[in-house]
């Protein structure tokens, strides 16, 4: 059987195709008794409005595309549920992809929703991203781009975000007044901005106060894994005893330090703390219970949608979008592991 189309009820009823494109979307101007009516013998022929017919006459699509780095990722999960929430307020369909931080996957997923007429695309990007032309595509489209978390200093469009040095200087400024001096940092990689950020913070942080920064205590996870963690931790137990506190970039590398820490019976946090970034849920399940920078995701994924939307309508209308920079607002977390 046919997908049957408007013009099929419009015929059955002897309406107009758009009395019925109106009465099924609850138009003002159309009778409670025609839009009764029509919806009623749409519900009985089972019709389903075609996307693709809508985007030909509208050119949009309903649709946003969502590229994260990781899946498997607390922080991103709840930036997720902010989107989703957003975007069934104004009747979107989310489409999520992940780069796996790869920077060849992230271009080959943002070329599958720009084939997807997608009417937006919200972006955190990955790690190993160290080019932006395929970002740079985006905006040549006239597709609007919001970045989210994870951005680029070199492309021109809106973002969300937090301000990672300040966060990074909240938490060593916890440690200090904890009574800290020799303070490690577990970094993330070279790429992302907020990885850098984070090292700023942490070195601003030590300066500030008028501690010791030393290259040998900064210890890079490219994967920014508990592996790593516990790798870094156990180099320093045997080669910096000195060292009496742990900034990690992320939770996951705090959670592999506090294991190691565990195992090698260092009290946590009287010889060594630990302080971690994100607030995963793991962080309050480890023993003891991790410290850490609380991002709000879900905020922050709402904002996201919002931004788009009304770049994209701006956009429709042939007016001035004016880019902007949102930072949202961190708190920290204080755990026994401080």
């Amino acid at each position: 059987m046919k997908n049957l189309t408007l013009k099929d009820i419009a015929t059955a009823l002897n309406i107009s195709v758009t009395t019925v494109s109106k009465a099924l979307k609850n138009y003002p101007d159309v009778s409670a008794k025609t839009k009764e009516r029509v919806k009623a013998y749409a519900k009985k022929v089972n019709f389903t409005p075609n996307a693709h017919a809508a985007f030909l006459r509208t050119q949009e699509s309903k649709l946003i595309g969502v590229v994260i780095p990781r899946l498997n990722h607390f922080f991103f999960s709840n930036v997720l549920r902010g989107i989703m929430k957003a975007a069934e307020e104004k009747d979107y369909m989310v489409i999520v992809l992940s780069s796996d931080e790869t920077y060849e996957l992230e271009k080959k997923q943002i070329n599958r929703l720009l084939q997807q007429n997608v009417d937006g695309i919200l972006l955190s990007i990955a790690d190993s991203t160290h080019d932006t032309k395929h970002i740079d595509a985006i905006i040549e489209q006239k597709v609007p781009l919001i970045f989210f978390d994870k951005y680029s200093k070199l492309s021109n469009c809106s973002s969300i975000v937090i301000n990672d040095q300040k966060a990074a200087f909240n938490a060593v400024e916890h440690l200090i007044k904890q009574g800290k001096k020799n303070i490690a940092h577990l970094r993330g990689p070279f790429l992302p901005q907020n990885s850098i950020d984070r090292f700023l913070g942490y070195r601003k942080a030590l300066e500030h106060y008028g501690l010791a920064y030393k290259k040998e205590w900064v210890f890079t996870c490219n994967q920014i894994s508990n592996e790593e963690g516990y790798a870094y931790t156990q180099e320093i137990i045997k080669k910096h005893p000195e060292i009496d506190a742990i900034f990690a970039v992320a939770d996951m590398p705090a959670v592999g330090a506090i294991k190691c820490l565990n195992e090698h019976n260092i009290a946590i946090p009287d010889q060594i703390a630990v302080m971690g970034f994100s607030n995963w849920r793991i962080s309050n399940l480890v023993t003891p219970t991790l410290s850490t920078v609380n991002q709000p995701g879900i905020e922050m994924g709402e904002k996201a949608f919002q931004m788009f939307y009304r770049e994209y309508q701006l956009m429709k209308k042939n007016e001035t979008v004016i880019f902007e920079k949102i930072e949202v607002d961190t708190e920290i977390i204080i755990r026994q592991s401080t």
